[in-house]
């Protein structure tokens, strides 16, 4: 539970700064940016994985690139469902999804089931 509700927290914090990084993305208060990630870890939770499996051939044909679009589709509806959260349009839906995906990965990599930070040994 505290691995789910710290993956949680680093992602509304993933968000914010995201939200920092692209002027199209403007988040309005605290209260936004906590709906926000509510709604997108339930639409990544449910929506996502009926998209990927949908668009199968397209992700398959793209090397996978097809998921950002995805991704940015769900930072859209989001958009679209939180009043004080505001993605400006596809572009820059896509960039800031290929920038969270990237900072989402590494910070899951980084965060055990128990909740700690554990470090990642490379082997040669």
């Amino acid at each position: 539970m505290r691995g789910f509700l710290g993956r949680f927290i680093l992602n509304l914090g993933l968000l914010a700064v995201v939200a920092w990084m692209f002027e199209g993305i403007q988040v309005s208060g605290v209260l936004s940016l906590l709906f926000a990630g509510i709604l997108l870890g339930l639409l990544n939770a449910v929506l996502r994985p009926l998209l990927i499996l949908i668009t199968l051939p397209l992700t398959i044909l793209s090397v996978g690139v097809f998921i950002f679009v995805i991704n940015a589709l769900m930072l859209m509806i989001t958009s679209s469902m939180i009043r004080g959260f505001d993605v400006s349009g596809f572009w820059t839906a896509l960039a800031a999804s290929l920038v969270y995906s990237a900072l989402s990965m590494l910070t899951t990599m980084l965060l055990s089931d128990s909740g700690r930070i554990e470090v990642i040994h490379f082997r040669r």
